[in-house]
This record gives C-alpha cells, sequence and structure tokens, in this order.
C-alpha cells in the first residue's frame, strides 16, 4: 500500500510542478500571485504527506529534484 501511495503522491508532485511551470511560463503566464501561491502550497502538502513514508530528507529531495528537472 505505502508503495502505491508514494508513486500517486510522486505524481502528483510532477503534475504541480508542470502547473507551476505554466503558471509562470506558459499560456498561463497571467495567472495571479494567490494563483501559484496555491500550487507551492499544494507541492508542501505533498512533501508533508511523503514524509511518513519515506521520511523527511527523501521527501525533500524527491519534491526537490522534481520540481528541478520540471520547472528548471
Amino acid at each position: 500500500m505505502a508503495e502505491s501511495e508514494i508513486a500517486r503522491l510522486m505524481r502528483q508532485i510532477e503534475m504541480e510542478c508542470q502547473a507551476i511551470k505554466l503558471a509562470l511560463e506558459g499560456f498561463a503566464a497571467v495567472s495571479n500571485h494567490e494563483t501559484i501561491n496555491h500550487k507551492y502550497d499544494t507541492l508542501g502538502r505533498c512533501q508533508e504527506q511523503l514524509q511518513p513514508l519515506v521520511g523527511e530528507q527523501e521527501a525533500q529531495r524527491i519534491v526537490f529534484d522534481t520540481y528541478h528537472e520540471v520547472v528548471g
């Protein structure tokens, strides 16, 4: 069960990062500050949900690596 939850959270993190990138650079570049903050908050909640499953440092690494890979 934990493995599938980890996979689900990793997919969600990637989707949130893609949404952030679109909000910052894409056609949605007119996104307001509130929308972008909401995406970052959601990313933080994903990290918090991941921590009990993989540990705090691994959760941070996953979010950072995914963000860096997707957003740049």
